[in-house]
C-alpha cells in the first residue's frame, strides 16, 4: 500500500481528485491532483518560478521522471508552509510525486502506477518516502545536542 492518504473532496463523479502531502523537517506541502490540462501550480504561481533557482531542478525531478505525457491530463495545485527554502523544495517534490502515484492508483490502472513508482524509487527514495530526521534538542552541559563543554584539569 502507499503511505499517501488520497481522499476525494467532492463526491461528484465529474472531477477525479486526490490529496497528498510531502514533508521534510518542518515543511509541509499539500498537493491536490485532479483531471485537467497539465498545469502544475505552487501557491498559485507556476512551478517554473520556484525560488532558489539552484533548487528549481529538484522541484522538477518528479515531473521529468514521470514524463510530461503522463501529466498532460492532470492539474496539480500545491500549497507549502513551514521549514526553510530547501526543506520546502523537498516537501514540494515529494507531494508532487505522491500525488501522481495516488492519482494513478485511484483512477488509472495499477500497471502504470507501478511503472511510475518504480521509476521514482529507483531514482530517489525520498520522492515517496518521508525523511524522518528531525532536529535533536540541545541538552545542558554542552553547546549542542551531543557536543559537550571542554573539560580541563587545572
Amino acid at each position: 500500500g502507499s503511505s499517501a492518504t488520497p481522499y476525494s473532496q467532492s463526491a461528484g463523479t465529474m472531477s477525479q481528485s486526490v490529496q497528498t502531502f510531502g514533508r521534510k523537517k518542518t515543511a509541509v506541502a499539500v498537493a491536490h491532483c485532479k483531471t485537467g490540462n497539465g498545469s502544475v501550480k505552487l501557491n498559485g504561481s507556476p512551478l517554473e518560478l520556484v525560488q532558489p533557482e539552484i533548487l528549481r531542478f529538484k522541484a522538477f525531478e518528479p515531473i521529468l521522471l514521470i514524463g510530461r505525457n503522463r501529466l498532460k491530463n492532470l492539474d496539480i495545485r500545491i500549497r507549502v508552509k513551514g521549514g526553510g527554502h530547501v526543506s520546502q523544495v523537498y516537501a514540494i517534490r515529494q507531494a508532487l510525486a505522491k500525488a501522481v502515484v495516488a492519482f494513478y492508483q485511484k483512477f488509472v490502472d495499477e500497471q502504470s502506477k507501478q511503472q511510475i513508482k518504480e521509476a521514482l524509487l529507483q531514482y530517489d527514495r525520498t520522492l515517496l518516502v518521508a525523511d524522518p530526521r528531525r532536529c535533536e534538542p540541545k541538552k545542558f552541559g554542552g553547546r549542542g545536542a551531543r557536543a559537550r563543554f571542554q573539560k580541563s584539569y587545572r
